[in-house]
């Protein structure tokens, strides 16, 4: 089917990457991470790198996976344009993501087809490049001018872009911003801890978590495992783990739908919010936002919006047909930032809540997890402690 004509047949491809399981396990450890998507794989992988002992317990392919549904983007542009601290953190992370990345690539033989060659956002309207004119002021002022960006204009984007429609008032580039595989990232994540001794446990769901004179017990279906120290990144399942742990991290979820259409021949060199062309050639489109609740599918009427703004932006794709869409619950808080929480009541458990755990994979794996084992805490993870939120009376 093409873009130009949408049709609700669109096949599924369910068929994910299931990292080994290792059936020899010990039942303590240094550190438990509850929750195996990019989150809980960047900050396991981090732990495992310093020499401790690791344990990611995840649970089944049924559950609400944003990581495998992800669009993969590594951005920075328009983050934080109302919180200064959110925009040096994003900054930071796009900044260390190369070397990042080549470490993964030379430990696992992994390559995420990182590009970090800059990203557009595209204006439809004047509001739109209005909009965006003040959000990239602000970034930029927020991180003193090491953000960097350029408005353009339906003529210089038309130098740049010959396939651009004229219907594009212009838009907004940032050379920080990039993509990449985010299911060879999820992969070599765990491949990475795996390969220092770190141990992935699927099928294994966190029922409840005990908090001791010293340390944790997590019970799972099977077995309950001890650990020094908890860290639960959980996706939407951290509100309910968080009560076992006297944390109160309000989260919600916002629903992403995502097409993918057949191979075409590369013409977008870069990435922007609305559509990016992958290593196989394939187009991926996307950027929906809906509040629905636990609902994870597709709906007609949001895949065809998607699918008009991209033929908009790229004419010639109109012909182009499509192969497969999904949904995906993106983790919210009520302001949109991170939540990077230690517990001052239980010493030893943290709770991390993040939607962009492709962009920030990098600080994951590196400063958070040295915050978690105990070294020296970057200035910027305080500022996104979970006391900002308002604990409920009852």
């Amino acid at each position: 089917m093409a873009l130009q004509a949408l049709k609700t047949d669109i096949n599924l491809n369910n068929n994910v990457y299931k990292p080994k399981f290792n059936s020899l396990v010990k039942k303590s450890f240094d550190t438990i991470v509850i929750g195996g998507g990019l989150v809980g794989s960047a900050v396991a992988c981090g732990i495992a790198r310093k020499g401790l002992s690791v344990a990611i317990l995840d649970g089944g392919d049924r559950d609400y996976r944003a990581s495998r549904g992800n669009f993969g983007l590594v951005w920075v542009q328009g983050k934080g344009a109302d919180y200064a601290p959110y925009a040096k953190w994003s900054g930071l992370a796009s900044k260390h993501y190369s070397l990042f990345e080549q470490g993964l690539k030379e430990a696992t033989g992994i390559n995420v087809g990182l590009s970090q060659n800059g990203g557009f956002d595209f204006c439809l309207t004047e509001e739109e490049w209005d909009e965006r004119l003040v959000e990239m002021a602000a970034v930029s002022r927020h991180t003193h001018g090491e953000f960097k960006y350029q408005m353009l204009d339906y003529v210089e984007l038309k130098q740049l872009m010959p396939p651009i429609s004229d219907e594009v008032v212009g838009a907004s580039y940032s050379p920080h911003d990039g993509h990449l595989n985010p299911l060879y990232l999820l992969r070599g994540l765990q491949n990475w801890t795996q390969s220092l001794g770190g141990v992935y446990l699927p099928e294994t769901k966190a029922i409840s978590i005990r908090a001791l004179k010293r340390g944790f017990d997590i019970s799972t279906s099977n077995a309950v495992y001890h650990s020094e120290k908890v860290v639960l990144c959980g996706g939407l399942d951290n509100q309910r783990l968080t009560r076992d742990l006297d944390m109160f991290i309000p989260i919600h979820s916002v629903r992403g739908q995502l097409l993918v259409s057949e191979r075409v021949a590369p013409f977008l060199t870069h990435p922007s919010l609305q559509i990016r062309q992958t290593d196989e050639g394939s187009l991926q489109i996307g950027d929906s936002h809906e509040v629905v609740g636990l609902n994870d599918g597709t709906t007609l009427d949001v895949m065809a919006k998607m699918a008009r703004r991209a033929v908009t932006i790229f004419p010639h794709l109109s012909s182009v047909k499509l192969n497969r869409a999904w949904g995906a619950l993106r983790v919210m808080t009520p302001d949109g930032l991170p939540v990077y929480h230690h517990s001052e009541q239980h010493p030893g458990a943290f709770a991390l809540s993040c939607h962009s755990g492709v962009s920030l994979a990098a600080l994951h794996a590196g400063f958070i997890a040295d915050w978690i084992v105990g070294e020296e805490t970057h200035p910027l993870i305080s500022d996104f402690s979970g006391d900002r939120f308002d604990v409920p009376i009852n």
